[in-house]
């Protein structure tokens, strides 16, 4: 079954985001809202599976089909999330359409983890680490565009399914912004 969810796309226009049902109806108006975190009870048992191994973003290919995504770029955020940025990063983040996978991806695979280890409140960890840190690594994509970029992104995100916890990111692209976990 799949679930539709607007998102924030190309030149800052919603768009609905295909993926597959992983949460239980109306999550998002329970417990943490928007923010998943580890053995979070929303979660549906087949869901785990799905988002894990992240074949909860294979319907993302009907939106790539559609011109709404691509492959690689920043992620789509709800407008919650989008809105927490800077005006000037709102502005910028998606010159590029968004991307199935990103560099924020690969740095937040496991966010539910970061989260948990990073112990305390969810909402302030997002709006005090995570959502900072996203609008340096999207700022980062913008500045290194490129066609090898891109590459190394996809190579990289097919390497992080069976070895999710890899740490070539940081070998592979030298020049990223500090990363505070």
């Amino acid at each position: 079954m799949f679930y539709f969810q607007t998102r924030i796309g190309h030149r800052n226009k919603p768009f609905k985001i295909w993926k597959f049902v992983t949460m239980l109806k109306d999550s998002p108006k329970m417990g943490t809202g928007t923010i998943t975190l580890s053995n979070d009870p929303r979660v549906l048992p087949v869901g785990r599976i799905l988002r894990f191994t992240k074949i909860n973003e294979l319907p993302q290919l009907f939106n790539v089909l559609c011109g709404q995504m691509s492959f690689v770029g920043p992620r789509p955020m709800v407008r919650k999330g989008w809105m927490r940025f800077d005006p000037e990063i709102r502005y910028r983040i998606y010159n590029q359409k968004p991307g199935i996978t990103g560099i924020s991806s690969l740095i937040f695979r496991d966010e539910a983890s970061i989260v948990q280890k990073l112990g305390g409140d969810p909402t302030t960890i997002y709006t005090t680490i995570i959502f900072p840190t996203k609008a340096k690594l999207e700022m980062w994509y913008q500045e290194n565009l490129s066609m090898i970029t891109d590459l190394k992104i996809i190579l990289l995100t097919a390497w992080s399914l069976p070895f999710p916890q890899n740490q070539l990111h940081r070998r592979w692209f030298k020049n990223l912004p500090d990363i505070p976990f």
